[in-house]
């Protein structure tokens, strides 16, 4: 159905540009500047500059240093009025779409030149398709930040200045160029004295405080006058109030190597990815160091095991966005190398953002409101994650949002594939809802946008059929199964149950599938491989980029008709392990259902308390059927002539079966026969087919570790079987006593 989409959204030129822009086929991840490229900065003493954003003392500080400001208005004047004569010539004749993308080049030269916050200016507004049209988008994305080296002697002095003491002191080797240069800084490799360990160390360029701090001044001030023109929908002073924090922390290495750390603790349990290990006691607001990795970009990886790394990928942005709330704000295709033993690194976290657990939960939450089709929440979802602001009157565009939502949402979630989905009406009503309504993309959001449509770009190299929303699933049902916030419990009946009270068998046996694509049941053993030895240390020489040789479990390549990347993944401690007995125990089981194994385990003691009503009622529904078969087989009623009928208290204990009970018994058997069969029987398809003749032999290994969570749930459901059997009994007694009683009374 993605690729059903992909082909027909392809048919439209606009929509193509920009779903290729999402996607980062434009994005220039080149290693070195091109030909040609300049940058200019200001040279002037920054002493008394805060190193954190702050417009107040920014203006107060420039307000003194006006020679400081006419120099960069003069630099910005100069190189930016080829592209301003342009656009008025272009405005004044009527061309000004015709020219627009010729004119975007233009602009992607000018802030080249400009230098760091030009160009991280572009790139930001390079993703974001409420600001900028797809051409334009397209043409941005092709922003480079390589730029020539500057002197290399000034580096040295920096980096010795900043590391306190003699170069030789820290470095056994270093490279006597720099490997790599950047609108920030320049990279050389070196090789640590102390272990001898190969490091990247990055020097900061001089005067790019200064130059960016001005530019930051010199553009609040532009966006205070923008914000003045009637009826502006984008708030550009807002926009640039989001950004420029983030870029003084790229300034700041110490904050990057911090960073660093923690992103290693975030993604420890994810085997397959590396992240580059940070050396704090070398590092300082000016210098970085970190290990070096040999690899290649996984955008020009010509591997087989690249869409088995897509995958590992989304479950690592995921893990940073719904987890963790700690985001790599810089998804770019040479951030993400594959490394020579198969696995995915990680690079640069200069550019980080923070996710609020409020649009952590939201995202979640919107999810299970869209696919139950509740399109009055998913408005308040829009609330929610900052698509509309909490300022506006949302009940009064309701009655207008509302059709709008229904018409857009129920052709893409229409049955019939893609190819029944009407997209010029689809793009009529999303230009409606983006155009009438008060919608913006919140900045982490398009970051977010970035980083899986940069993904799924380089998968669909290699396979066109590539779908990241099957990659994805699995992780947000792990989340959904998994997760102790009441939020997210919340979200997981909602899923189940929609908006009533009508258990969806089948929705949570697609979540259970899905978890157990996560979890990784594998004939052929463990998930992860033993971490190769460490290599023989090589000879100083140019590599690919900085990072980590890590350690862990390496990629195991995907086998035709094998499991699925997500299925390799272990997270240590993670749900489902620990009461089932781990990797161990999954091992010595290998085809038992890992739902099964999760459903008994300590993890899964919310998901047994969550199903035990529908347990006990579907149980109390099979055994009433049974004994009220085992009546009409024995023919009890017939055998006392049809002249006496059953006692009123034994009709109550077994009344017949009424539709909502006979959906409870097929609802029981989806279930049972999902999780009693092998995952070799069950080959990832539909429930069904009756239980596996393996399934006991399979089970005994792990049975010790499961039986406690079998034994409690079993007792749980004894005694709502009980609670219901003395329910009916008590009501029987009192509709036998009842006549009996009420003459007792009359008389």
């Amino acid at each position: 159905m993605a690729a059903d989409m992909r082909e027909q959204m392809d048919q439209d030129e606009r929509v193509r540009i920009l779903m290729e822009g999402m996607r980062g086929k434009s994005l220039n991840d080149a290693d070195f500047a091109m030909e040609g490229t300049s940058m200019q900065v200001v040279e002037f003493d920054g002493s008394g500059l805060p190193l954190t954003y702050d417009p107040d003392v920014l203006k107060e500080f420039y307000a003194a240093r006006p020679l400081a400001v006419a120099s960069r208005l003069a630099q910005v004047g100069t190189a930016g009025s080829k592209y301003l004569t342009a656009t008025v010539w272009d405005a004044l004749t009527g061309k000004l779409e015709e020219n627009a993308v010729a004119r975007t080049r233009v602009l992607r030269e000018v802030l080249t030149s400009l230098g760091p916050f030009f160009i991280k200016l572009g790139q930001a507004l390079a993703i974001r398709p409420d600001i900028l049209s797809p051409q334009a988008m397209y043409e941005l994305q092709r922003l480079c930040d390589k730029v020539p080296e500057f002197d290399n002697d000034q580096a040295m002095a920096i980096l010795e200045s900043e590391l306190g003491r003699p170069i030789r002191d820290v470095f056994s080797e270093i490279s006597p160029k720099p490997i790599a240069a950047a609108s920030l800084g320049q990279v050389y490799r070196a090789r640590l004295r102390s272990d001898g360990a190969d490091v990247a160390v990055k020097v900061q360029r001089p005067f790019v405080l200064e130059t960016v701090s001005l530019d930051l001044f010199l553009m609040r001030e532009a966006a205070a006058l923008a914000g003045k023109i009637p009826d502006q929908r984008t708030d550009f002073l807002a926009l640039l109030d989001e950004f420029a924090p983030r870029f003084y922390s790229e300034l700041d290495y110490v904050l990057e190597c911090e960073n660093g750390l923690h992103f290693q603790e975030i993604m420890k349990d994810i085997k397959q990815v590396v992240v580059p290990r940070p050396y704090p006691e070398y590092t300082t607001r000016r210098v970085h160091v970190a290990e070096w990795v040999e690899g290649i970009k996984l955008s020009q990886s010509d591997a087989d095991d690249v869409e088995d790394l897509v995958a590992v990928g989304m479950i690592a942005y995921l893990t940073q966005l719904l987890e963790s709330g700690f985001f790599h704000a810089d998804p770019h295709p040479g951030n993400m190398l594959r490394t020579p033993e198969g696995r995915l690194a990680i690079l640069d976290f200069g550019l980080m953002t923070q996710v609020t657990d409020d649009q952590k939960y939201g995202m979640i939450e919107a999810i299970a409101h869209l696919l139950n089709r509740d399109y009055e929440e998913i408005i308040q979802d829009f609330v929610t994650l900052d698509f509309l602001d909490s300022s506006e009157d949302v009940e009064a565009i309701k009655a207008d949002l509302l059709p709008a939502l229904k018409n857009v949402f129920d052709q893409a979630l229409s049955g019939g594939g893609a190819r029944g989905i009407n997209f010029n009406e689809l793009a009529g009503d999303l230009a409606q809802i983006t155009f009438k309504f008060p919608f913006r993309i919140p900045p982490y959001f398009a970051l977010v946008i970035r980083a899986i449509g940069v993904l799924e770009g380089i998968a669909l190299v290699g396979n066109p059929q590539f779908a990241l929303i099957d990659e994805a699933f699995p992780y947000l049902s792990k989340r959904l199964l998994t997760d102790e916030a009441p939020r997210l419990r919340a979200a997981l009946r909602y899923m189940v149950y929609g908006k009533g009270n009508t258990f969806d068998v089948d929705r949570l046996i697609e979540l259970l599938q899905a978890f157990e694509k996560f979890q990784g049941v594998s004939n052929s053993g463990p998930a992860g491989l033993p971490a190769p030895a460490a290599p023989a240390a090589p000879a100083l020489a140019p590599a690919a980029r900085l990072g980590s040789a890590g350690g862990g479990a390496m990629a195991r390549r995907r086998v035709p008709g094998g499991p699925s990347p997500l299925a390799q993944l272990r997270s240590g401690g993670g749900a489902g392990g620990g009461g089932a007995g781990g990797a161990a125990g999954r091992k010595a089981a290998s085809g038992v259902s890992e739902a099964l194994l999760f459903l008994f385990s300590d993890n899964g003691e919310f998901l047994r308390t969550f199903l035990l009503s529908e347990t006990v009622n579907s149980v109390d529904a099979m055994s009433r059927s049974a004994a009220l078969e085992l009546l009409r087989r024995l023919s009890l009623d017939r055998a006392l002539g049809g002249r006496v009928p059953l006692p009123p208290v034994f009709s109550s204990v077994l009344p017949p079966l009424s539709a909502d009970d006979e959906k409870l018994i097929a609802n029981a058997e989806k279930i049972v026969n999902f999780l009693l069969q092998t995952s070799q029987a069950r080959g990832g398809g539909a429930a069904g087919g009756g239980v596996d003749p393996e399934v006991l032999r399979e089970l005994a290994p792990v049975l010790p570790q499961i039986a406690p969570g079998m034994q409690r749930f079993g007792l749980q459901i004894v005694g709502g079987l009980a609670e219901r059997l003395n329910e009916r009994l008590f009501n029987g007694v009192r509709i036998q006593l009842q006549p009996t009683l009420a003459a007792y009374f009359r008389d």
